[in-house]
């Protein structure tokens, strides 16, 4: 499962609520819950809840942690293609995919644009989060 690595630095910060015995690696794609609590992604449609900025060491007793929520960042693909300027969605385990028009209801749109093409098999995207 590799991680997005930042490519230009984010300047939108938020701080989400995480369980205490959750390891998380800087750069892991975060799944929104409830009450502005965050796991780490594994599913396609998964709600976008930021980049982790920070890591998060298991069972340290801190159950908060600090999101990127914009930034451009290199990011794994699913095993489809996606064009240059395609809308890009949470695609799974620290996974984007192009955007399709369930996952604006569904919350998964990471508010971005892929900004290179990808072909089918999957690679590296280039990922602009506004």
């Amino acid at each position: 499962m590799a991680v997005a690595t930042c490519i230009v630095t984010p300047t939108k910060f938020v701080r989400r609520t995480i369980a205490n015995a959750t390891a998380v690696p800087i750069g892991t794609i975060m799944k929104l819950e409830t009450a502005n609590t965050v796991v780490v992604s594994a599913a396609n449609n998964d709600p976008f809840g930021g980049f982790a900025w920070e890591e998060h060491t298991a069972s340290e007793g801190i159950t908060e942690m600090t999101v990127a929520m914009n930034g451009t960042w290199s990011c794994t693909t699913t095993a489809a293609g996606i064009g240059a300027g395609v809308p890009v969605s949470v695609g799974g385990a620290n996974a984007v995919r192009a955007t399709i028009e369930a996952d604006v209801e569904l919350g998964c749109e990471l508010n971005g644009r892929c900004l290179n093409t990808v072909g089918g098999g999957g690679g590296t995207a280039i990922v602009e989060i506004l």
